[in-house]
């Protein structure tokens, strides 16, 4: 209730600010490069990717510095990898879930997902999201069976630098709900595990944003990709 509250109370500012970002903030590309193929020795694991912009590499100019290829880079010696993306810029949860009932089945051992921001920006109420959400892994688990299934929680918006207040404090307001929904799910899943994106921790390790000020960077995108692997590995 106290978010819906401030949700309305702040329209003015949110229409204004809304508008100056989206004049301000420069669009970056997604990351080119391979987003399906073969790579690796050892043991054999499947990886599918499923998200936004931040799945998509956008910060970054090439996939291999990219969410996809700093994974890749970390579990390349130890494992023989079949690796598929499938991410588009402004993608809310619900555009990724009718994406993916597109693909076809087939097995995956691990499935990683990145949604949620563009559901803040749309201002999803978290009760909506984490319905959509579960819809979303219930499309997974049907149909790619994965043994592993990798949730990383909507980043904190708050502390975006692209965001004023009190666009940013609002913004982070949901994305904290929606993580705290997220990874209560998640612990009802005994093949789930929450990765958070930890904008804070980014920080005091004096990591910056990619130039937008709304995406990660190469260093983040390695970061992100070492905690991912750190998962994988203990699970396989």
């Amino acid at each position: 209730m106290l978010l819906k509250l401030s949700t309305i109370a702040l329209i003015p500012a949110l229409i204004i600010q809304g508008y100056q970002v989206k004049k301000n903030t420069p669009r970056l590309p997604e990351a080119e490069g391979n987003r399906k193929g073969n790579i690796g020795q050892g043991k054999a694991l499947s990886i599918l990717i499923l998200g936004d912009s931040a799945a998509a590499g956008v910060g970054v100019e090439h996939q291999q510095d990219a969410l996809l290829g700093s994974l890749i880079h970390e579990l390349k010696q130890n494992f023989s990898i079949y690796y598929q993306l499938e991410a588009k810029t402004g993608d809310t949860t619900l555009q990724i879930l009718e994406r993916t009932k597109l693909l076809e089945h087939q097995q995956f051992d691990v499935v990683i997902t990145s949604a949620g921001v563009n559901d803040v920006t749309k201002l999803i109420s978290p009760k909506s999201w984490i319905k959509q959400q579960k819809r979303f892994y219930a499309e997974i688990e049907t149909r790619f069976s994965p043994l592993m299934i990798l949730a990383t929680g909507v980043p904190t918006m708050n502390l975006f630098p692209a965001l004023p207040n009190p666009l940013g404090w609002l913004f982070g307001q949901y994305s904290s709900e929606m993580n705290n929904q997220l990874a209560r799910f998640v612990d009802s899943k005994p093949n789930y595990q929450f990765i958070q994106f930890d904008l804070a921790h980014f920080k005091v390790l004096n990591l910056e944003m990619a130039k937008d000020g709304f995406h990660p960077s190469k260093e983040i995108y390695q970061l992100w990709a070492g905690e991912i692997a750190k998962k994988i590995r203990g699970h396989f």
